[in-house]
């Protein structure tokens, strides 16, 4: 960010804006916080979305010509993605126009800061003000176009359907009839899915791939999700989007399988997780992922002789998640770190030492299950947490 107190050009200032994480955020955050429907949207992709927006002003500050002469069409382009997710015009301006004052606010408070005068700022201002109302219309003008092709396409009724279906909002008997339009039938059985968001095009290719083995999928709270009669091989998925599915069952039990698919997604996500899993697969981490208090008192306590800035004590702790990870063979965990096993039994008998972490069990078995998983949470927790 441009010094206190030194000459920069506004133009400068903007760039340095756009390419600053924290402010970046900062934005983020108005759009999401003054829009609920914008808040259920995954982070990343809004955070996509504002950087675009941001130097789409930038531009307009440095080229300077009539916004009528702009086809703006990233902005199209967001407000089309926002249709496709279920966002309405109304909840997509808001977080539009929340963004957008966040963002003048960064401008004027940075922009005094690096000694730019006030008249500079304003004229600036006022021409990228212009073209934020460009912007707008823009925006409104994609999400229109998008909301005409998908209800042309029958999107908005297999979409409101499967969110009654999915958020439990209407008895499977009731929808009996809007079922066979869109190929279900009332006594399934079907698995539930759910996708992660972000990215339009892979979602897109994503409901192609999957409608070929009998999908129904809509955006329900920002995700992709819907109705399976079966799944497709997890190789014939793009492998970088993650998806998370139930086994097969009936309708009534849809809503309690989409929220554990929600919880798996989420859990799954924040271990870097991709492809297809089955939400059985995830049980472990979403369980643990609903304690977030318990997991706060483990990292504290358990691995309280371990200090977070100290390197080595770091190296411990992720050592012991190896050997954890591998099943307590030293050898299998020393395959994985690139060192001989000696060291990493060097270095567990340190933590012993620091923490009372258990000792080493080098025969068949290890410990007891429930010790294994106090202690993985536990030293996962704190070194997240440091």
């Amino acid at each position: 960010m441009a010094g206190t107190g030194s000459a920069t050009s506004l133009g400068t200032l903007l760039r340095e804006l756009t390419a600053d994480t924290a402010a970046v955020e900062e934005v983020v955050r108005a759009a999401r916080g003054n829009s609920p429907e914008i808040a259920r949207l995954p982070p990343a992709e809004v955070r996509r979305q504002v950087v675009a927006l941001l130097t789409c002003g930038l531009t307009a500050l440095e080229r300077r010509d009539d916004p009528a002469e702009r086809d703006f069409a990233e902005a199209r382009r967001l407000g089309a993605d926002r249709a496709a997710q279920g966002v309405t015009v109304a909840g997509l301006l808001q977080g539009v126009q929340a963004g957008r004052n966040r963002a003048v606010e960064l401008v004027v408070r940075h922009g005094r800061a690096a000694g730019i005068p006030d008249d500079v700022l304003v004229e600036g201002l006022l021409t990228i003000g212009r073209y934020a109302a460009a912007l707008e219309r823009a925006v409104v003008d994609g999400h229109r176009r998008a909301e005409r092709d998908l209800a042309r396409a029958g999107h908005d009724a297999r979409t409101r359907l499967l969110r009654r279906l999915l958020i439990g909002q209407e008895p499977v008997e009731r929808a009996a009839e809007e079922l066979g339009r869109f190929g279900l039938r009332a006594e399934g059985p079907y698995h539930c899915l759910v996708a992660e968001g972000g990215d339009p095009v892979r979602a897109h290719a994503l409901t192609r791939r999957l409608s070929h083995y009998g999908a129904v999928l809509g955006t329900v709270e920002g995700r992709l999700a819907g109705l399976a009669r079966r799944l497709p091989p997890a190789d014939r998925l793009d492998p970088g989007v993650l998806v998370v599915a139930a086994p097969a069952g009936p309708l009534d039990r849809a809503p309690a399988m989409y929220a554990l698919c929600v919880a798996a997604l989420r859990a799954a996500a924040r271990r870097g997780r991709h492809g297809l899993h089955q939400v059985t697969e995830l049980a472990g981490e979403t369980a643990l992922a609903a304690q977030p208090a318990l997991a706060e008192l483990l990292g504290a306590t358990l691995p309280a002789g371990l200090d977070p800035s100290d390197e080595f004590h770091r190296e411990l702790a992720s050592t012991a998640l190896t050997w954890l990870d591998h099943g307590q063979r030293l050898d299998h965990a020393a395959a994985a770190l690139h060192v001989h096993p000696n060291t990493v039994r060097y270095r567990l008998r340190r933590l012993r030492e620091l923490t009372g972490f258990p000792a080493v069990v080098e025969t068949p078995g290890g410990w007891p299950v429930l010790e294994t998983v106090r202690w993985w949470w536990a030293l996962r927790t704190w070194r997240e947490r440091g």
